[in-house]
């Protein structure tokens, strides 16, 4: 059995997963012959599906993150600097005159 089933993380699969609890328990002889196996490679694809789904899910959700990072950062840096950093390009432009 998967160690690491959750129900309430995989509750799409919760079907599956009584399913091959079921078919377990009701005798070691099927268990132990392959009898269980469609249920458990049912239980595989679907958790491998609501895996996937879950990474993309969070993948997209932390881009977003950092696109409004990253567009706070800009933001704050055209207060400080002007459109483009016109003036923090005129200050190095200065401290290069210097050295």
């Amino acid at each position: 059995m998967h160690p690491q089933l959750d129900k309430n993380r995989f509750d799409t699969c919760d079907k599956l997963m009584d399913a091959l609890e079921e078919c377990h328990r009701q005798e070691f002889l099927k268990q132990c012959l392959g009898l269980c196996n469609f249920e458990k490679d049912q239980l595989t694809k679907c958790l491998h599906f609501t895996r996937v789904n879950d990474s993309k899910e969070r993948i997209k959700r932390n881009r977003d993150k950092q696109a409004k990072w990253e567009a706070a950062k800009k933001l704050r840096e055209e207060e400080e600097y002007g459109k483009n950093g016109y003036l923090k390009k005129v200050i190095e432009l200065e401290m290069q005159k210097k050295n």
